[in-house]
């Protein structure tokens, strides 16, 4: 069996739940740049690239 590919981006909720913290905090990090978003129509992504870098970028300051 092949695992489906990883999203490109994920709803707002799905990225908090995806680090570990809650949409208020998430908003914080965009609103510093530190999680890059995408607008699609109405709708705002975060890209999953973006989580990924925040997360290294933390692991290296520990």
């Amino acid at each position: 069996m092949t695992t489906p590919p990883e999203p490109l981006c994920v709803r707002v909720n799905d990225a908090a739940r995806m680090i570990g913290v809650g949409r208020t905090k998430l908003y914080e990090l965009i609103a510093a740049g530190e999680v890059e978003t995408v607008k699609l129509g109405k709708a705002t992504r975060i890209t999953t690239a973006s989580l990924h870098d925040l997360i290294r970028r933390q692991r290296g300051t520990l």
